[in-house]
Protein backbone atom coordinates (compact mmCIF):
# COMPACT_ATOMS: atom_id res chain seq x y z
CA UNK A 1 0.00 0.00 0.00
CA UNK A 2 0.91 3.25 -0.55
CA UNK A 3 1.68 5.69 2.58
CA UNK A 4 -0.75 8.63 2.94
CA UNK A 5 -0.60 12.24 3.67
CA UNK A 6 3.35 13.53 4.39
CA UNK A 7 6.44 12.91 6.98
CA UNK A 8 6.26 14.47 10.40
CA UNK A 9 9.06 16.73 10.45
CA UNK A 10 10.98 14.14 13.53
CA UNK A 11 13.57 17.07 14.69
CA UNK A 12 10.13 19.56 15.49
CA UNK A 13 8.31 16.70 17.09
CA UNK A 14 11.52 15.60 19.45
CA UNK A 15 12.04 18.92 20.76
CA UNK A 16 7.97 19.16 21.69
CA UNK A 17 9.06 15.83 23.36
CA UNK A 18 12.03 16.79 25.45
CA UNK A 19 11.60 18.40 29.02
CA UNK A 20 14.36 17.65 32.00
CA UNK A 21 11.56 18.89 34.55
CA UNK A 22 9.15 15.91 34.37
CA UNK A 23 7.57 15.75 38.00
CA UNK A 24 4.50 14.25 38.73
CA UNK A 25 1.35 15.59 41.31
CA UNK A 26 2.03 14.44 44.67
CA UNK A 27 5.44 13.01 44.31
CA UNK A 28 7.86 12.90 47.28
CA UNK A 29 11.47 13.77 46.62
CA UNK A 30 12.18 10.23 47.46
CA UNK A 31 10.05 8.96 45.08
CA UNK A 32 11.95 11.92 42.27
CA UNK A 33 15.68 10.37 43.12
CA UNK A 34 14.73 6.71 42.58
CA UNK A 35 12.75 7.65 39.60
CA UNK A 36 15.54 9.59 38.13
CA UNK A 37 18.34 6.57 38.99
CA UNK A 38 15.33 3.72 37.25
CA UNK A 39 15.52 6.41 34.41
CA UNK A 40 19.53 6.07 33.81
CA UNK A 41 19.06 2.38 34.21
CA UNK A 42 16.17 2.11 30.98
CA UNK A 43 18.36 4.70 29.33
CA UNK A 44 21.32 2.04 29.57
CA UNK A 45 19.30 -0.64 28.57
CA UNK A 46 17.86 1.16 25.54
CA UNK A 47 21.23 1.78 24.68
CA UNK A 48 22.27 -2.18 24.88
CA UNK A 49 18.95 -2.81 23.09
CA UNK A 50 19.84 -1.15 19.88
CA UNK A 51 23.22 -2.57 20.37
CA UNK A 52 21.59 -6.22 20.38
CA UNK A 53 19.40 -5.25 17.82
CA UNK A 54 22.09 -3.87 15.27
CA UNK A 55 24.21 -7.63 15.91
CA UNK A 56 21.30 -9.21 15.19
CA UNK A 57 20.29 -7.17 11.82
CA UNK A 58 24.19 -7.68 10.97
CA UNK A 59 24.07 -11.57 11.31
CA UNK A 60 26.05 -13.28 8.51
CA UNK A 61 23.45 -15.37 6.14
CA UNK A 62 22.00 -18.19 7.72
CA UNK A 63 21.09 -21.62 5.82
CA UNK A 64 19.19 -21.91 2.98
CA UNK A 65 15.61 -22.67 2.91
CA UNK A 66 15.23 -26.10 3.44
CA UNK A 67 12.80 -26.44 0.42
CA UNK A 68 10.07 -24.52 -0.89
CA UNK A 69 7.42 -25.82 1.44
CA UNK A 70 4.00 -25.98 0.55
CA UNK A 71 1.50 -24.64 3.20
CA UNK A 72 -2.24 -24.64 2.93
CA UNK A 73 -4.56 -21.25 3.29
CA UNK A 74 -6.62 -21.10 6.41
CA UNK A 75 -8.61 -18.26 4.18
CA UNK A 76 -9.78 -20.64 1.61
CA UNK A 77 -7.41 -24.11 1.89
CA UNK A 78 -5.10 -23.10 -1.04
CA UNK A 79 -1.75 -24.19 -1.78
CA UNK A 80 1.20 -21.69 -1.10
CA UNK A 81 4.67 -22.40 -1.27
CA UNK A 82 7.37 -20.59 1.16
CA UNK A 83 8.77 -18.88 -1.09
CA UNK A 84 5.22 -17.15 -2.53
CA UNK A 85 5.47 -15.47 1.11
CA UNK A 86 7.26 -12.80 0.00
CA UNK A 87 5.76 -9.47 -1.43
CA UNK A 88 7.47 -7.97 -3.97
CA UNK A 89 9.53 -5.39 -2.77
CA UNK A 90 10.04 -6.78 1.09
CA UNK A 91 12.48 -9.17 1.49
CA UNK A 92 12.08 -10.06 5.27
CA UNK A 93 9.43 -13.03 6.23
CA UNK A 94 8.38 -12.99 10.49
CA UNK A 95 7.28 -16.79 10.78
CA UNK A 96 5.31 -17.00 14.26
CA UNK A 97 4.48 -20.95 14.70
CA UNK A 98 1.69 -20.86 16.97
CA UNK A 99 0.91 -24.32 19.39
CA UNK A 100 -2.46 -25.35 17.68
CA UNK A 101 -2.56 -28.21 18.64
CA UNK A 102 -1.36 -27.30 22.37
CA UNK A 103 0.89 -29.35 24.60
CA UNK A 104 -0.82 -32.43 25.54
CA UNK A 105 -0.42 -31.67 29.12
CA UNK A 106 -1.93 -28.22 28.90
CA UNK A 107 -4.73 -28.32 31.10
CA UNK A 108 -5.79 -24.39 30.93
CA UNK A 109 -9.21 -23.52 29.58
CA UNK A 110 -10.60 -24.67 26.04
CA UNK A 111 -12.26 -22.44 23.62
CA UNK A 112 -15.45 -20.37 25.08
CA UNK A 113 -17.18 -21.75 22.25
CA UNK A 114 -17.99 -22.13 18.19
CA UNK A 115 -16.84 -25.30 16.39
CA UNK A 116 -12.94 -24.84 18.58
CA UNK A 117 -14.99 -25.19 21.96
CA UNK A 118 -16.01 -28.61 19.98
CA UNK A 119 -12.80 -30.37 19.72
CA UNK A 120 -11.19 -32.16 22.48
CA UNK A 121 -8.79 -29.84 24.75
CA UNK A 122 -5.23 -31.78 23.73
CA UNK A 123 -6.05 -30.94 19.67
CA UNK A 124 -7.73 -27.43 21.03
CA UNK A 125 -4.80 -24.02 20.02
CA UNK A 126 -3.04 -22.82 22.74
CA UNK A 127 -4.06 -20.50 25.17
CA UNK A 128 -0.66 -18.31 25.28
CA UNK A 129 0.02 -18.66 21.23
CA UNK A 130 -3.96 -17.52 21.00
CA UNK A 131 -2.88 -14.19 22.80
CA UNK A 132 0.44 -13.33 21.00
CA UNK A 133 -1.51 -14.04 17.91
CA UNK A 134 -4.73 -11.36 19.23
CA UNK A 135 -1.08 -9.18 19.41
CA UNK A 136 -0.11 -9.55 16.45
CA UNK A 137 -3.58 -9.27 14.63
CA UNK A 138 -3.85 -5.76 15.80
CA UNK A 139 0.16 -4.96 14.52
CA UNK A 140 -0.39 -6.78 10.79
CA UNK A 141 -2.03 -3.55 9.22
CA UNK A 142 0.87 -1.43 9.99
CA UNK A 143 3.50 -4.63 9.52
CA UNK A 144 2.36 -4.99 6.26
CA UNK A 145 3.25 -1.26 4.87
CA UNK A 146 7.45 -2.77 5.74
CA UNK A 147 7.99 -6.80 6.15
CA UNK A 148 6.23 -10.06 5.35
CA UNK A 149 4.23 -11.76 8.49
CA UNK A 150 2.91 -15.05 8.36
CA UNK A 151 1.26 -17.50 11.20
CA UNK A 152 1.70 -20.99 11.01
CA UNK A 153 0.05 -23.91 12.95
CA UNK A 154 0.01 -27.55 12.84
CA UNK A 155 -3.73 -28.11 12.73
CA UNK A 156 -5.87 -28.50 9.59
CA UNK A 157 -6.47 -25.40 7.58
CA UNK A 158 -10.16 -25.57 8.15
CA UNK A 159 -9.66 -25.70 12.18
CA UNK A 160 -7.43 -22.69 11.92
CA UNK A 161 -9.33 -20.58 9.52
CA UNK A 162 -12.53 -21.46 11.92
CA UNK A 163 -10.63 -20.25 15.25
CA UNK A 164 -9.43 -17.06 13.51
CA UNK A 165 -12.95 -16.52 12.55
CA UNK A 166 -13.88 -17.21 15.98
CA UNK A 167 -11.08 -14.90 17.56
CA UNK A 168 -11.77 -12.21 14.83
CA UNK A 169 -8.37 -12.43 13.12
CA UNK A 170 -8.81 -10.95 10.09
CA UNK A 171 -5.70 -9.17 8.81
CA UNK A 172 -2.94 -12.13 9.51
CA UNK A 173 -1.69 -14.07 7.03
CA UNK A 174 -2.71 -18.13 8.76
CA UNK A 175 -1.08 -21.38 6.79
CA UNK A 176 -1.55 -25.00 8.23
CA UNK A 177 1.99 -26.81 8.25
CA UNK A 178 0.01 -29.99 8.22
CA UNK A 179 1.01 -31.91 5.31
CA UNK A 180 4.89 -30.77 5.20
CA UNK A 181 7.69 -30.93 7.79
CA UNK A 182 8.15 -27.09 8.19
CA UNK A 183 7.89 -27.17 11.41
CA UNK A 184 9.60 -30.47 12.61
CA UNK A 185 12.89 -29.03 10.56
CA UNK A 186 13.02 -25.67 11.90
CA UNK A 187 12.43 -26.53 16.02
CA UNK A 188 8.97 -26.05 16.26
CA UNK A 189 7.42 -29.61 16.57
CA UNK A 190 9.66 -32.06 19.03
CA UNK A 191 10.53 -35.68 18.08
CA UNK A 192 7.46 -36.83 19.42
CA UNK A 193 5.30 -34.42 17.53
CA UNK A 194 4.20 -31.66 20.42
CA UNK A 195 4.41 -28.28 18.78
CA UNK A 196 5.98 -25.13 20.36
CA UNK A 197 6.03 -21.43 19.95
CA UNK A 198 8.84 -20.28 17.97
CA UNK A 199 9.52 -17.00 15.99
CA UNK A 200 11.53 -17.34 12.89
CA UNK A 201 12.64 -14.85 10.16
CA UNK A 202 13.82 -15.51 6.66
CA UNK A 203 15.05 -13.24 4.27
CA UNK A 204 15.27 -12.99 0.30
CA UNK A 205 18.16 -11.76 -1.97
CA UNK A 206 19.85 -12.21 -5.12
CA UNK A 207 21.23 -16.01 -3.78
CA UNK A 208 18.02 -17.33 -2.75
CA UNK A 209 15.85 -17.38 0.67
CA UNK A 210 17.78 -17.83 3.67
CA UNK A 211 17.19 -18.16 7.21
CA UNK A 212 18.00 -15.11 9.35
CA UNK A 213 16.92 -15.29 12.84
CA UNK A 214 15.35 -17.60 15.48
CA UNK A 215 13.67 -16.94 18.95
CA UNK A 216 16.71 -19.61 20.12
CA UNK A 217 16.49 -18.18 23.88
CA UNK A 218 13.50 -20.14 24.16
CA UNK A 219 15.99 -23.56 23.73
CA UNK A 220 18.36 -22.02 25.96
CA UNK A 221 16.08 -20.72 29.14
CA UNK A 222 13.31 -23.37 28.82
CA UNK A 223 11.12 -20.57 28.87
CA UNK A 224 8.73 -18.39 26.45
CA UNK A 225 10.16 -15.07 27.39
CA UNK A 226 12.20 -14.93 24.11
CA UNK A 227 8.78 -14.26 22.19
CA UNK A 228 8.52 -11.09 24.01
CA UNK A 229 9.02 -8.85 21.33
CA UNK A 230 5.91 -9.66 20.12
CA UNK A 231 4.19 -10.45 22.86
CA UNK A 232 2.26 -7.55 24.31
CA UNK A 233 0.64 -8.71 27.38
CA UNK A 234 4.04 -9.01 28.88
CA UNK A 235 5.24 -5.32 28.30
CA UNK A 236 2.27 -4.29 30.16
CA UNK A 237 2.57 -6.39 32.81
CA UNK A 238 6.53 -5.45 33.37
CA UNK A 239 5.35 -1.44 33.95
CA UNK A 240 3.06 -2.47 37.14
CA UNK A 241 3.85 -3.02 40.37
CA UNK A 242 2.76 -7.00 40.58
CA UNK A 243 4.96 -7.63 37.63
CA UNK A 244 4.15 -10.77 35.33
CA UNK A 245 2.50 -12.64 38.26
CA UNK A 246 2.15 -16.60 37.99
CA UNK A 247 2.29 -18.13 34.08
CA UNK A 248 0.84 -21.47 34.85
CA UNK A 249 -2.29 -20.42 34.54
CA UNK A 250 -1.81 -17.32 32.68
CA UNK A 251 -2.64 -16.34 29.61
CA UNK A 252 -5.83 -17.85 29.32
CA UNK A 253 -8.64 -18.44 26.81
CA UNK A 254 -11.61 -18.42 29.62
CA UNK A 255 -11.11 -16.01 32.77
Amino acid sequence: MALKGEPRDMKKWRQVLLDSHVHFPGESSEYRRARNELLEDEAALKVLSEKVAAKRRALPAGGPIKEDYVFESAADGSKVRFSELFAPGKNSLVIYNMMFPRWPEDQRAGAPGGKTAELPLVEQPCPSCTSVVDGLEGAAFHLAERTNLVVIAKTSADRLGAYAKERGWRNLRLLSSRNNTFNRDYHAETLDGVQLAVLHVFSRDQDGIRHHWASEGIFKRGDTSPLDPVWSIYGVLDLTREGRGDSAAFPNLQY
